[in-house]
Order: C-alpha cells, then structure tokens, then sequence
C-alpha cells in the first residue's frame, strides 16, 4: 500500500512542475515543497526561499548522453540534480576530443549559477545517466535573488556578482541560527557550543571553575564525567552515558571544546575539558555579575542537533583509538555499526567482530583529490561511509561512481595485484573505513583456521566453524556455517540433540527450525528424521571385513535421539508457525513405532513433552474457525492480555489457511454477493464463486481490488490470502476483462466526513494509549514467527503458507497514521483543532511509555504528513510544551545511519514491547537480498543465522504480556475498546490534501 502511494505521489509532484507557475495552486505547491525539502541540494536553503524555487522550478529528465550546456555557451537556466549523475568536461581549445572530465556531480548537486552575472559557461555538462533534474531559469532566478538576496548570497560562490547588492559582511545572522539559513554546518555547531555553555552557567553554575591538580591550576574548565552527567539530566534524548559522550565529542572535533592540555577525545572521565570562549580570555565576571541567559527551547533544538550527529562522532572517537586501545563495549558498539553496512553484508558475524578489532575511519577531503592510483600496489580495503568517489581508468575516464555503503580495494590485496583503478573523491569531503593489508589476511588466516569442511565423492557438503566462548576464546565445539539439507539434519541428530545451554551454547538447532522453511518443506524434514529413526547400526567383524551384529545400543540411541529432536522443535517454536497440521503425521508414526518397538518407556517420556509443551500439537481435531470482514476491519488475534470478564467476549485466535472468511465482493453495477471460503483460497476460487452471479466464464472474470483512490490493483490467479491485503477503504471486485477501465470507487469507500472530536476529547489520553497498545500487542501475538520468513522470502516460494496475520499487523500502522490525519483535517474549528493535535501528542508519549513504537511511529508520521504540518496557524497555538515535546519524538523518525537514533533509544527495552516491524521487516529485506541462499550448491546458513536473530529478537519482544496485574477502572473502557479497534479514517492523500487546504488556505 505505501509503495502504490508513495508512486502516486511521485508522479503528482512531477506533473505539478510541469505546469507554468502561474497555474499552480496552493496544494500543488505542497505537494512540491514536500519533495523538495528532502534534496540534498536545498539542505542549506531557507523555507521561503525553497517555497520561491517550488514556484518557479521545472521538471526536466535526459536520457543518458545528452549535452546539457557547452563549454562557453550562455547560461540560461539554474539546476539541481534529482536523480542520476552528469560529467563536468573542461577543454582549453573547447573542443570535445581535448575534453578532461574534472567532476561528477551526483544526487544534490546544484550548478549553472553563472546565468546570475551572465557570464559565459565555464565548462561543458553531459549525462551520465537518465537523469532528474530541477531547472529555474534565468530571469526566474534574478526575480528570487531580488527578493531574498541576502539568504542567497550565501548559498551561491562569491565570485559571481550579482546584479542586486549583496548584504555586507557585517550583516546579521537570522534570529534563529539553528535554522537552515545558518552559513555551513561549522557555524551552526560553534552556534550549539555557545547555547551549551550559556545553559551551563544558567544551570550549573559551578560546574565551570577554575581547577587545581599536582599543583597547577586550570582556568575556567569543567570535568569530563561532570558534562556528561549534566547532559543526561537535561536531554531526554541521551539514555546512556555513551551517548552522552558522543554529543560532547561533536563539539569537540569542531573545536568548540578542547582538552586543557590538548588531548583529542572526549572521555567520560575526571579529565579537564574548557570551552573556546574560556580558552580565547572570556571572562565570567566577578560573583553576582550576569552571565548569558540561555533560551530553553533553543538549548533543547541543540541538544536535538547534538543527538543527531553523536553517534557518528562516537564511532570516529572509537575507530581513532589504536585496536589494542579499543575496550569490549568500544568493540559492541562498532560491530552493531558493521551489522548496518551494505558492504559487509555477505560476510559472516565472526568476520565482522574480527573486523571490529581492527577498522579504522579515515577523512579526506577535497574534491578531485586522489586516493589510490592506478598501477600502486594495494596496501588497504575501504568502504565508504560519507561522500561518493568516481573510478577511472587510464584511456578510458571515468568508467563509474561508488557511494555510500560501496567498497573497494579488496580485489587486489586478494589477488595481491596491483590497483586495477584509480579512485578520486568526488564530494569536498568524504570519510571511509580502512582495514589494512596486514589485518585483512591475518582474519582470511584465521577464518580459515577455524573452519573444517567436510567433503563426499570431493565436495563439500558441510562447512563448519569454531564457536567462539564468552570471554573471547576458542571452543571445542563447531556450528554450522553451510550445507546440504541431509548433513544439516544428520548433524542436528549426532552433535545438538544432547547439548543444552552452557558457556559454548550453539544456536544452529533453533536456527534451523526457525529458518528451514526456506529450502526444505516439512514433509521433507519429516522423511529425514523418520529415517534416520529407522536405521540399524550393526558392528564391524575385524576378521571377515563384513557387517557384524546388530547393534542395540547404537540403534536404540538413533530412535532416542530422533525423539528428542521432535520434541526440541516442539519446545524451540512455541505456537510454532503453522505448522501444526503437518507435524501430526510425523507424531503419529513415532508413537506407533516406539510402540511396535516396545520401546514404551521412550513413549512415555514423548507423550510427558508433548504434553509439556504448550502447543496445539495435541489437539488433533482442534479446527479453528474465525470470520474476519473486510469492511468493518474486524481482525482475529490472540485473547486480550488482561483476563477480566468484559474481555472473555474478545477473545481471538490466530489467521490459518484453513481459516473461514466471510468478505463481500462487488460487481461494476454496484452490487455484491459475500462469500465465505478459507483464508488461504486462491484469486482463481474466488473468480470462480463470483463468476457465478456474473454469468461469466471464470476464465474471463478479473478480481481486482479497488483502492479509494481510484487505482485498481488485479491480482493474478495463483495469488492466495488476498482478503488481508486490502486497504482500509479498498473493496474487491470482480468484473469482466476489458470492462474495469471505467469503473470508479464507491461512495463508502470516501471514509467520514466528520471527526469524532466529541467522542475523543472525553476519552483519557493514557486510556487510549492503552487500549492501542493492547489491541496492537493481541495483533502482534497472532503473527507466527513463520510469517516473517514467508513474507521476506516471497510468499509464492511457500506453498500452503499464508503471511495474514502480519499483513493485518503492518495495516494497523497504516490505519493509525490515517486516523490522525483523518480527525485533524476533518476539524474545522481552530481551537478544536489545536485541542485534538495536543490530545495526538499525549497519545504518542503514553504509547512510548507503553513502549508500543508501532502506534508511536504510527501517530508522529501522521502528524509529519504534509496535510498537517503544512497547517501553520494549527501549530503556532499548539503550546511550546507540546512543540518541545514533539519535536523530540520527531528525532526518532530521523533515518540516517539506519535509523541509528531510534535503536539507541529502543536497544534497552525489556519485554513486553512492541517493535516498529516495519523497520524490523527492512532489516530482514536487507540480509535477504545482501546474502545469497546457495552458495556452491551449499544452504548459505549464516544467512539462516541473520534471520533467526531477528526472529528471537521479536520472540523476546512478546515473551511477556501486558499487564498482569488489575487494571486501573476507567468508566468508559468498553467505549474506548470498542472505538481504538474500528478507526473511520480517510485513506486517500489527495482528500486529505484538498481538506487541508481548506482549514488553512496557503499564505499569499
């Protein structure tokens, strides 16, 4: 659903630049402004002069090999690059054979601002290729610089003179310069620095003194352990000391604080830190004179700034220390930074904590400048963390660009060769990660040394290696790193059955249950383990070489261990992940031959775990009915978390193929029949059933769903489960082929015209946070863990399996952000307005004390959208309580560094808590798509690994319920249940859009 949005909006904003600026309205330029404000070429620019651009720009896109303008040519026009890439060329006798590529520029870059002095162009811009561009043209421009020519004199080289004056250096700085006007991002951290200090002397009067040790004394300075005790008292932000020294670190590399006698880190030690203003002969004044008074909400935006940037200037902190400096929490934290890394993605977690030890941050700076040449011998392996670098090749130029989570140099400290390429910055400053020749082969060694391979007939068919113990030494015992299917399960039966936890505790068995799905099926690990169970093992006779004697023991030992096997899997996956039904089989036929055997004592321990096990395995003719309605949105889930007698009634069970559905299917004369067929049916079964009142051939009927939007999604006819992935407004249709072009949304499918304000404002705010939380935590119970495997690996890979239960789980997301939307655009009063949007507020901050992140995320991005945020008069009443507040949940939506801020603030939390899945499914996306399944006719299984730790991660999230104990009793609890599981919400953008527009016309 957001992948068809966000395409929608695409397309919009494209067609809204296409339109001459005169015919764009209020809400088109929105629209606009909401693309652009995320380019990396408008970062610097100020919110009305990037709304001047949104109304003069235009869309342009070139294929590749296109000359956008000649060396000497008339500037005309202004750009910035959207998407794709263009070569700069330089030719002293201006012609193209004699041209020398000097740059790239990439995404973000802005050029052609010689049109502003009409000055000639100073060089020749060719695509690389297809790519976006921003173009303003050149009396546009002189319009914008007339009217804002002091923020523009910033942003563009001073070497061009423009025709309207250009504001003096003694000009001000703008009243606020945290805000985006502020000249580079060195300005804006000195600007943090001095809000700090001034908060320091406001508050902590004391903590900068002068200070005395072995005799000497330190002028105006303040200890390490002291700023980051303060900063955790003032931040919220901050939730650990670690953090804490990240953001001092930030000022210090920018040299707003210092160590007295210029030692270069920050540490959270009894060490002597002074500030620049201290450093440079400030003086504070004699007792009782006045020192700067700062601004609470102003420290707070720096404190946010600080938060941002504290991570990375932690990790360049620890990457700077030599390896053997390097602490076990400074290893912790790189190798959580390493799991993030596109490039080390196929690598296993033993590589990267060796890696860990040993990998540096490097800074150069400087476009054009190049790090390695062609033909040097290769001394070190980089991946880039910042910036872009382009890769030439002599006679050929530049051949390609690496950024971001790219690498290069490997190949040739593996092939010990020399460089095949030179690489030159392309960006004024980039920063990589190093790992050196000698540290490279030295983990190559030592992977190798603690890997065994097993080979049949001179193949491998199982790859293991050495389990590392807690405190960092070599155990005895070995996991599985790749293999065949049989070895796989042969291993389980000879090496995991018998090992419980202790200090060389090996995850592969639950790995294995959790994660085999993807290359074996039940059926399949069934057979296996019903033979290993009905092998022999007979003993050699040394004098005839021949099979000997039966041996009892041994064989008995086979059947024991199969035994047990089962009934690990059946202990490691509680509530399993539907797979139930096609366990019994494989029970039946252990009970009947452990019978047969005689073997009842063994019989008898099966049918004690079996029963101990707390699963459904038992209840073989349990059949587990549910209806679910695709109109009122009615889930079915887990029972309630909280056992009292109003809750018996809501009682739910979990989404199976089996499942019967009751859902409505509409015709293009607005009719419909409802069916009822099994959760799991297919699209053709469907067409089948619907056909019928059609009177059409099954074969010429098209299911489809219909999105309130208008866009019609049609499913294909091996498409199963299809009943959870409609929208909220979407309804399913059935129609004739060739005869859906025509057909529009239903009147129904608008959503509410009213809000439910009166309903809202006199339900608690706590109540409904926890109402939300318990109705999402019984969706996020129903979820079998299988479902997060069938969804990341493509669920037509998995026949019979269903993903519904997460689809209903991921939909609540999207409802919620609706429903905020919803009731703040369909509020006409201001007052209400501002009344609802504080209540929004309260909601999302109990729901993070609830620790329910997905109903956080849900209500903070709801109010993010533009529909609302645009609303400028709603949010100039909104209390500064409430925008203090706001602003810093807004911080954990930040998404660079992979969402770094929101799982240093999660990384803490203990069970019962939600996760924001949606990140959580990204993650396995990334390790799926990073890692190859097979290699060399081997199951990849350290990809298994990845998978499986993410899996325990969310086992671990719903290992305990919400509140066990009673509930507070709130009067209108029923009331509350009843509303926070059946949301009215407008789910089309465009509606919501236009409603906006409404409430708060756009300034003119």
């Amino acid at each position: 659903n957001l992948l068809h949005l966000l395409r929608f909006m695409v397309a919009e904003w494209i067609s809204c630049l296409d339109k001459r600026p005169s015919d764009r309205s209020g809400e088109e330029l929105d629209i606009i402004y909401s693309r652009l404000k995320d380019v990396k070429a408008f970062e610097t620019f100020d919110p009305t002069l990037l709304q001047q651009i949104c109304y003069y720009g235009y869309y342009e896109d070139l294929e590749k090999g296109i000359t956008l303008y000649r060396q000497a040519d008339t500037g005309r026009n202004w750009y910035a690059v959207l998407s794709g890439s263009l070569d700069v060329n330089v030719s002293d006798l201006l012609e193209d054979k004699n041209a020398v590529t000097v740059c790239t520029l990439g995404v973000g870059a802005a050029f052609g601002e010689s049109v502003l002095d009409n000055s000639p162009r100073r060089a020749t811009v060719i695509t690389c290729e297809y790519t976006e561009l921003l173009r303003v043209e050149r009396n546009d421009l002189l319009k914008v610089w007339k009217s804002n020519s002091e923020l523009m004199s910033r942003l563009f080289s001073s070497s061009i003179k423009p025709p309207s004056p250009v504001a003096s250096p003694s000009a001000t700085l703008p009243s606020n310069p945290l805000s985006l006007n502020s000249k580079n991002l060195s300005d804006k951290i000195t600007f943090i620095g001095q809000q700090i200090r001034a908060g320091l002397l406001t508050n902590f009067p004391g903590i900068i003194a002068d200070r005395q040790i072995s005799l000497r004394t330190y002028r105006r300075c303040c200890i390490g352990s002291q700023l980051v005790d303060w900063i955790i008292q003032e931040c919220n932000l901050v939730h650990s000391r670690q953090q804490g020294v990240g953001m001092w670190q930030v000022l210090l590399e920018e040299g707003v604080l210092k160590h007295v006698c210029n030692e270069y880190n920050f540490e959270d030690k009894n060490l002597f830190y002074r500030f620049k203003e201290d450093d440079c002969g400030s003086e504070q004044g004699p007792p009782g004179a006045s020192v700067p008074l700062a601004d609470s909400v102003l420290l707070q935006e720096c404190f946010t700034t600080l938060a941002k940037m504290g991570p990375d200037a932690l990790m360049r902190l620890m990457l700077r220390k030599p390896p053997k400096e390097r602490t076990a929490e400074d290893l912790d934290y790189i190798y959580e930074e390493l799991l993030h890394i596109k490039a080390l993605s196929h690598l296993s977690n033993s590589v990267k904590r060796e890696l860990a030890s040993c990998i540096q941050f490097e800074s150069r700076e400087g476009a054009g400048t190049v790090l390695i040449k062609q033909g040097d011998e290769g001394k070190s392996w980089y991946i880039i963390l910042k910036g872009s670098v382009n890769v030439t090749i002599f006679g050929k130029g530049v051949v390609g660009q690496l950024h971001e989570g790219d690498d290069f140099g490997k190949l040739a400290l593996v092939n010990d060769a020399p460089r095949a390429a030179s690489i030159i910055l392309r960006d004024e400053r980039c920063h990589f990660l190093r790992v050196d020749k000698e540290d490279f082969n030295r983990i190559l060694r030592d992977v190798e040394a603690k890997t065994e391979r097993l080979k049949e007939n001179g193949k491998d068919v199982l790859v293991l290696e050495k389990l590392s113990r807690s405190d960092g030494s070599q155990s005895n015992k070995y996991t599985i790193m790749a293999g065949t299917p049989e070895k796989m399960v042969e291993y389980i039966m000879d090496s995991c059955v018998d090992c419980r936890d202790d200090d060389d505790h090996d995850y592969f068995m639950e790995d294995f249950f959790l994660t085999f799905n993807v290359f074996m099926t039940v059926d399949r690990l069934c057979s296996l383990l019903m033979s290993y169970f009905n092998e022999t093992v007979k003993t050699e006779d040394r004098f005839n070489g021949d099979d000997g004697c039966l041996d009892l023991k041994a064989t008995e030992q086979k059947k024991i261990r199969v035994v047990r096997t089962v009934l690990r899997w059946v202990e490691l996956i509680p509530q399993k992940m539907g797979e139930e039904n096609e366990l019994l089989p494989l029970i039946g036929k252990l009970r009947s031959a452990l019978h047969s055997d005689g073997m009842l004592s063994l019989l008898a321990q099966f049918e004690r775990g079996l029963e101990n096990s707390d699963n459904l395995l038992l209840h073989k003719n349990t059949t587990r009915k549910a209806r679910i309605s695709s109109t009122s949105r009615q889930r079915i889930s887990r029972p309630t978390l909280d056992d009292s007698e109003e809750n018996r009634t809501l009682k739910r069970e979990p989404l199976c193929p089996n499942t019967d559905v009751k859902f409505k299917v509409y015709y293009p004369d607005r009719s419909y029949c409802t069916l009822k067929l099994g959760l799991g049916s297919s699209v053709s079964e469907i067409a089948k059933e619907a056909s019928e009142k059609l009177s059409v051939n099954p074969e010429d009927c098209v299911i489809f769903e219909m999105k309130s939007t208008g866009e019609k999604v049609i499913f294909k006819e091996s498409d199963t489960c299809i009943i959870t992935t409609i929208s909220h407004n979407g309804r399913l249709f059935a129609a004739p082929k060739g005869g859906i072009e025509k057909l529009k949304p239903l009147q129904e499918q608008e959503g509410p015209n009213s809000s439910s304000f009166n309903d809202l404002e006199i339900m608690s705010s706590r109540e409904l946070a926890l109402q939300m939380t318990l109705y999402d935590f019984e969706l996020f119970n129903c979820v079998f863990e299988g479902e997060f495997v069938f969804s990341v690996f493509k669920k037509n890979h998995f026949p019979g399996k269903i993903v519904g239960n997460l689809d209903c789980f991921l939909a609540r997301f999207n409802e919620v952000q609706h429903w905020v939307i919803s009731e703040i655009c369909l509020t006409p009063l201001l007052s209400k307005r501002v009344h609802i949007l504080r209540k929004f507020i309260k909601i999302a901050q109990h729901c993070r004390d609830f620790q329910n992140m997905m109903a956080f995320f849900g209500i903070i991005m709801g109010l993010s959208n533009i529909a609302i945020s645009r609303l400028s008069q709603t949010w100039e009443k909104l209390p500064s309580k409430f925008k203090k507040l706001f602003k810093e949940f807004e911080t954990l939506l930040d998404p660079t560094r992979n969402h770094r801020t929101y799982r240093l603030a999660v990384s803490k939390q203990e069970s019962p808590f939600i996760p924001f899945m949606p990140l959580l499914m990204k993650d396995m996306t990334f390790i799926f798509e990073g890692n190859k399944t097979i290699i060399d006719g081997l199951i990849n299984f350290e990809k298994m690994h990845m998978i499986a730790n993410t899996i325990r991660y969310i086992r671990c999230a719903r290992k305990e319920v919400f509140f066990g104990d009673n509930l507070p009793l709130v009067k209108n609890r029923a009331d509350i249940r009843q509303y926070v599981r059946n949301l009215h919400v407008i789910d089309n953008q465009r509606t919501l859009s236009q409603l906006s527009h409404r409430l708060e016309k756009r300034a003119e």
